[in-house]
């Protein structure tokens, strides 16, 4: 997606080999127009799948996964990483490694949202390891839902997650591939 990559090469930094910031318009300040044109693309990619929900994990793949779910026509389901007073009965949960920030979280799903008529997609705002998109399809799993793809905003080409996903048969779809962080400079995968 051509415009992604001119927000990243404009306004992305490469803090160092493995981790690009790209908080003026992703992950904390966030590009309304950019996140519609985002989740249209997704929508297309993946509209003759069956789509009959739209999965993230709380936060940043919010925006991107909300706009997806609008232009497919179904509803949004976030993931929760954080434990909830309200959110206590019927959960499904797993332990997850986020790669960025090197702690482990108990992610949760409410198993009222999604069921075995489900055939979800994963919407994330990167994928490097693959641990938090593994993450989501062991709690898929546990309610017994299909997944329908994987779609993520920008993949670090350069890190194993594609493979692991797709070694286990999952088709993934990224609109921005990062091949290489080195010495400052972002550069694309083709």
């Amino acid at each position: 997606m051509d415009l992604l990559k001119e927000r990243i090469l404009a306004e992305g930094v490469a803090e160092s080999e493995s981790i690009l910031k790209v908080d003026s318009f992703l992950n904390h300040q966030v590009d309304p127009e950019l996140m519609e044109k985002v989740g249209e693309e997704f929508a297309k990619a993946f509209q003759d799948k069956g789509i009959t929900k739209v999965v993230t994990i709380e936060s940043s793949g919010i925006a991107p996964a909300l706009m997806t779910a609008r232009f497919l026509n179904v509803p949004m389901v976030i993931l929760k990483k954080e434990p909830s007073k309200v959110l206590n009965k019927d959960l499904f949960q797993t332990v997850v490694t986020s790669y960025t920030k090197g702690i482990s979280y108990e992610l949760t799903l409410a198993g009222k949202y999604i069921n075995e008529n489900d055939h979800v997609l994963i919407i994330d705002d990167f994928l490097a390891d693959g641990e938090s998109t593994t993450g989501a399809i062991r709690l898929l799993r546990k309610a017994h839902a299909t997944v329908g793809g994987i779609g993520v905003v920008i993949e670090k080409a350069f890190q194993p997650g594609r493979i692991k996903l797709e070694e286990q048969g999952f088709s993934v779809y990224a609109l921005a591939k990062i091949e290489s962080l080195k010495d400052g400079k972002i550069t694309f995968a083709e």
